[in-house]
């Protein structure tokens, strides 16, 4: 019975030992933004999720909004004993998009437990070169 009560105890405090160990992923996944080229890339670890069910991507006023879920079983079979574990979670994040980003023009692959989103970077009219106004001042009349 003291081993079943230490254990309980351990359990208790998993959640607290991930989250000092930095391993939050099962709360938020890593995501990695660069520039690839004319493209913004945009990666997510998402491991263990079936991309057709478990992701929805949209995007609204050039901004992406991800969400997932995801649902893993593990178990164990032993001579003596049995153990299975479910890990149950969702994530969102929204993330900027380039300026002008059209929607049909935005790709999403999933390979390897990594999701990428791929958005096309328009290009701006050049900007015009910065221009002093000079100010004269006239000169009144001191006569009423």
């Amino acid at each position: 019975m003291a081993g079943l009560m230490r254990r309980d105890s351990f359990d208790m405090l998993e959640p607290f030992r991930r989250l000092m160990e930095g391993d939050l992923q099962t709360a938020w996944p890593r995501v990695e933004e660069f520039q690839d080229g004319n493209t913004m890339v945009i990666r997510a670890e998402l491991p263990g999720i079936d991309p057709d069910k478990d992701v929805d991507l949209t995007v609204v006023n050039d901004t992406l909004h991800l969400r997932a879920t995801r649902q893993q079983r593990s178990e164990h079979k032993d001579k003596d004993s049995y153990r299975s574990e479910f890990h149950y979670g969702s994530f969102a994040r929204t993330l900027p998009l380039p300026e002008g980003c059209k929607d049909e023009d935005i790709s999403a692959t999933y390979t390897d437990g990594v999701l990428e989103v791929r958005a096309p970077i328009r290009e701006q009219a050049p900007q015009q070169a910065t221009r002093k106004i000079p100010v004269t001042r006239s000169e009144t009349s001191g006569s009423a």
